[in-house]
């Protein structure tokens, strides 16, 4: 060994180096227990995490469950709604459709006493030769018609000589004017115009002057 030794040193050769190799049975006790503890606390890191998130988990399914049941609910109420709805819609239509003819009923019915005046009056006027006395019974019978329909909210628009107005009034001839306070005037009412309860039922016809 001492030849070799003196001949590495004549060469320029270093010396090998000796390496040296801990014996497993001199690693330190501390050292195990400490990378068995970290190890132990990184499974229970592990295991809360994956607690964590399963409760999570269930905690978003419950939700799920709840929300879904809540929409099952509501949608229940929003049909039952429907059909109240159209239940409702349908017993108001007839019952509007039945005041309607109710309504019609009434007002043709109310007409009818009158028919019986006219009829009676044209019996009457066959027998009577003074044109006065027939004048008189139209009269009585017109009067009384007017006066129902004023009861049922049918009035004439008051035309003649009132200013114009085309909310009114339909002006079937313009005319010139006496003077200029009759411009713009209704002059003559050929068709008298109606409302029924305020509303335009039929426009009055009428003659203005310009």
């Amino acid at each position: 060994m001492s030849n070799d030794s003196d001949n590495n040193k004549a060469y320029g050769r270093p010396e090998e180096e000796k390496i040296h190799i801990e014996d497993p049975d001199t690693v330190a006790f501390d050292d195990v227990q400490e990378a068995s503890d970290e190890a132990e606390s990184q499974v229970d890191e592990a295991n809360d995490m994956i607690n964590n998130e399963l409760a999570d988990i269930d905690a978003l399914n419950k939700q799920l469950s709840d929300a879904q049941a809540q929409v099952e609910k509501e949608k229940k109420e929003y049909l039952f709604l429907m059909a109240e709805f159209d239940n409702f819609r349908k017993r108001t239509f007839k019952e509007k459709s039945d005041i309607i003819k109710n309504a019609a009923g009434s007002v043709l019915k109310g007409l009818l006493p009158i028919v019986d005046d006219f009829e009676r009056g044209l019996e009457a006027s066959a027998k009577v030769e003074d044109a006065a006395e027939v004048r008189k019974g139209m009269e009585l019978i017109y009067q009384k018609f007017v006066k129902y329909l004023e009861q049922n909210g049918v009035k004439a628009i008051d035309s003649t000589g009132k200013p114009f107005d085309s909310e009114l009034h339909e002006a079937i001839a313009m005319v010139p004017a006496a003077d200029e306070s009759q411009k713009g005037i209704v002059i003559d009412t050929p068709t008298k115009g109606y409302t029924l309860n305020d509303k335009v039922l039929r426009h009055a016809k009428v003659v203005v002057g310009q």
